[in-house]
């Protein structure tokens, strides 16, 4: 019998199958759903037990764990999930500063013990367990539970106060992340318009102050035109309309990010939201 507490993975995507594989070779017994079954159909083969509805997966779960694409996403299912008092909820999805309160608004209700815990990092990441993790949420216990689960999935986990905090965490990284992404990408479309192979960016600041490992990476694809989706487009997309709703909020003028979330909305629309983010380059480079 396994030492390690039961977990209900609520969200088998690009993200939460990776992450359910890891806590299956950790030895937890995982109950596992998506609302496309032939997503989480293949974990069936590494142990875990495949349900047919959140309920189902969430029944008996003394952690329900949800990695889902949006805020109304995440609370549609803890709904149908049926959150009991007493349940912990780690809620891993970025789903903003509104969509955090609607969260900690349903687990009052419900009396589920709620852990805000988004996560930095893409698919590589959610699949060699090397994720950070930035928790928030009550003190004790339930963090000192979800300890082994953490470990199993990341790399790293920084607690930050109350639930939410890590939600606003996850907006302030994403913002700097996807900036990055669409600097990189119009530097290079501004590249080939001089006739400048990319490349010769890459190399020339490779190794300096200015390098970035993620810029070597991103700009890798963006000059072979490859996207596989780490991190899709949409979903990149979807956070930058968080960032810009959580920037409104506070008073914070960010005319930049509204940019880039507009040129990122314009991937979308020209057909590339299920690559990877580093596609928003598509929108302006030649063909």
């Amino acid at each position: 019998m396994s030492a390690h507490e039961s977990v209900a993975v609520l969200g088998t995507g690009i993200m939460g199958a990776p992450m359910a594989r890891n806590l299956l070779a950790a030895g937890f017994p995982v109950r596992v759903w998506n609302r496309s079954p032939e997503k989480a159909a293949p974990l069936a083969e590494t142990g875990a037990d495949v349900a047919g509805s959140p309920a189902e997966a969430a029944d008996g779960a003394a952690i329900v764990l949800t990695m889902l694409t949006d805020a109304d996403a995440v609370l549609s299912t803890a709904e149908s999930a049926g959150l009991l008092d007493g349940q912990l909820w780690l809620q891993m999805s970025t789903v903003g500063v509104e969509g955090a309160e609607r969260c900690a608004a349903l687990a009052g209700e419900r009396g589920a013990v709620l852990l805000d815990a988004p996560v930095l990092g893409s698919q590589p990441a959610a699949e060699g367990g090397t994720l950070i993790v930035l928790g928030s949420g009550p003190e004790g216990e339930a963090r000192e539970r979800v300890a082994p689960l953490l470990d199993a999935v990341a790399a790293r986990t920084l607690w930050l106060g109350e639930a939410g905090a890590g939600q606003r965490l996850k907006l302030v990284a994403n913002a700097w992340v996807l900036a990055l992404v669409e600097s990189l990408a119009e530097t290079f479309v501004l590249a080939e318009g001089l006739g400048v192979e990319p490349q010769a960016l890459l190399d020339v600041i490779a190794g300096g102050p200015l390098d970035s490992g993620y810029a070597q990476m991103k700009g890798k694809g963006m000059i072979e035109r490859a996207f596989p989706p780490s991190f899709p487009l949409r979903h990149a997309e979807k956070d930058l309309r968080l960032i810009v709703a959580a920037a409104d909020g506070a008073g914070a003028d960010v005319p930049v990010l509204e940019a880039i979330g507009a040129r990122f909305a314009e991937g979308v629309e020209a057909g590339h939201g299920e690559l990877d983010m580093s596609a928003t380059f598509l929108t302006g480079a030649k063909r």
